[in-house]
């Protein structure tokens, strides 16, 4: 990121490297429309050629001496990247794409919510449905208020429709980043279910 640039753009990752090449594709690997979300593909000299002793992984991963970085992002007009998610992390229910992050975001935002993470859960009808996992202090907010103050912040399909609330922290692994498998396996007490 430019420091000129990034005033302006708080939310912006920056500008490609010179020397690099990016492509930002759907999941079939097309490239979308400038301004759309899809994943960031790229390649160029700081990108390794492939995992070693590992084809499969790297059969995978690369395609065209593009990297499949998993990150959802879109550019702006300028060039600027930003990242929405990561691709294992979105959401589809009924067809729409929902940033966990975004739904993340919107619940940090909350007086009393420590930590937040959305999660999948598998439905019949819609595909996915989202739970929503939050770390609140002993003042925080109860189910009903985080609902509502997240009905106030997203559009209602992003609205998760489950909730587990405690004062537990929530799982990290030693690097200190946040792992959601074992949320999703908590999760899904709420497959079938109707909220």
């Amino acid at each position: 990121m430019p420091a000129w640039a990034s005033p302006e753009r708080p939310a912006s990752i920056g500008l490609l490297v010179q020397c690099g090449e990016a492509l930002i594709v759907d999941d079939d690997g097309r490239p979308v429309p400038q301004g759309a979300s899809g994943e960031l593909w790229i390649r160029g000299p700081m990108v390794i050629p492939c995992y070693w002793n590992d084809p499969e992984q790297t059969e995978a991963s690369f395609h065209d001496g593009y990297w499949k970085t998993g990150d959802i992002v879109s550019m702006d007009e300028e060039g600027f990247l930003y990242i929405h998610d990561r691709k294992k992390d979105m959401i589809n229910r009924g067809g729409y794409k929902i940033f966990s992050a975004e739904v993340e975001n919107a619940a940090l935002s909350i007086e009393g919510v420590m930590e937040a993470a959305a999660v999948p859960v598998a439905d019949p009808v819609l595909g996915e449905r989202v739970c929503l996992f939050l770390r609140v202090d002993q003042n925080g907010p109860d189910e009903a208020a985080v609902r509502s103050a997240l009905a106030a912040q997203l559009s209602d399909y992003k609205v998760p429709e489950f909730y587990q609330l405690g004062a537990d922290p929530l799982p990290r692994n030693a690097n200190g980043k946040l792992t959601k498998a074992p949320l999703v396996e908590i999760a899904r007490q709420y497959e079938g279910r109707r909220p």
